[in-house]
């Protein structure tokens, strides 16, 4: 074991915690090499046993031999920083509230094709921005059975701090990868996949259009939080679908569409053919 006692905020080899932003952390010019947090002993297991590896830890002392110890127990050549509670504070900008950050090298991203091998429901997103968003969309596509997503470079990137804290380790349970944007649609009808654009249209059909669900092959995309998806990518996709609501209300934030779309459009084919 590993443990660093820290006593300042310059001590070599914790500005990863703090002094470096996630674009720098994600090292956009070879992104196998970069680095990404997650946070609290849940998420830190999960991205372990998805074949992450580990770079450092930041702790409360109480945590070594708590919350912790079996991480450090099994990667015990990695460093474990500690320090007080209020340095470490002010390490990070905020209380750690789950005790626990980690520092994980990325993976290479796989590819399109990767992604769609065996596949019968994609979810794209084409422009999400928001972190938050992104966590809650990589948490509903895990729980509903969404199997892989393909995000444009436009999208906020899932290896964010707040997605995979938001994301609750789901970020590291699906497949992804990220395209530009001109070729989502490309790539993915190459693969067999049906394109369908949740937008609000004078051709937009409903979510439950029994034509769409017997799609053996569907992308589901979703686009940015203010404007939605481009006109030129409405008009391409093979479907438009709407989630029919009521009281004059047209629209839903994104992540909450996304569970809707993903429960209809992946279980429902499912459960009436049962």
């Amino acid at each position: 074991m590993k443990v660093i006692e820290i006593s300042s905020l310059d001590h070599p080899g914790i500005e990863v915690f703090a002094s470096l932003t996630d674009g720098q952390l994600r090292n956009r010019l070879d992104p196998g090499n970069g680095i990404f947090i997650a946070e609290s002993p849940k998420v830190i297991r999960i991205a372990l046993a998805s074949g992450y590896t580990p770079v450092s830890l930041l702790c409360e002392r109480k945590h070594i031999e708590g919350d912790a110890a079996d991480i450090i127990a099994s990667n015990p050549d990695m460093p474990v920083y500690t320090g007080s509670r209020e340095l470490l504070t002010e390490l990070t900008g905020y209380k750690l509230t789950r005790g626990v950050l980690c520092a994980m090298r990325r993976k290479p991203l796989p590819t399109v094709k990767d992604i769609c091998s065996g596949a019968k429901r994609i979810a794209v997103m084409d422009g999400v921005s928001d972190s938050t968003n992104i966590g809650a969309i990589f948490r509903s596509a895990a729980a509903l059975g969404v199997d892989g997503i393909v995000l444009s470079t436009t999208s906020c990137d899932p290896l964010n701090r707040r997605a995979v804290r938001v994301s609750m380790g789901t970020v590291f349970m699906i497949p992804w990868t990220i395209v530009e944007p001109a070729n989502l649609y490309g790539n993915l009808r190459k693969e067999g996949f049906k394109i369908v654009a949740l937008a609000l249209t004078d051709r937009s059909v409903g979510i439950d259009d029994p034509v769409m669900l017997a799609e053996p092959r569907l992308a589901m995309v979703l686009g940015t939080e203010g404007d939605g998806l481009a006109r030129e990518a409405i008009e391409d996709a093979d479907y438009v679908a709407r989630i029919p609501m009521s009281r004059g209300v047209d629209s839903l934030n994104v992540a909450a569409a996304s569970a809707v779309a993903f429960y209809v459009l992946n279980f429902k084919p499912h459960t009436e053919l049962e």
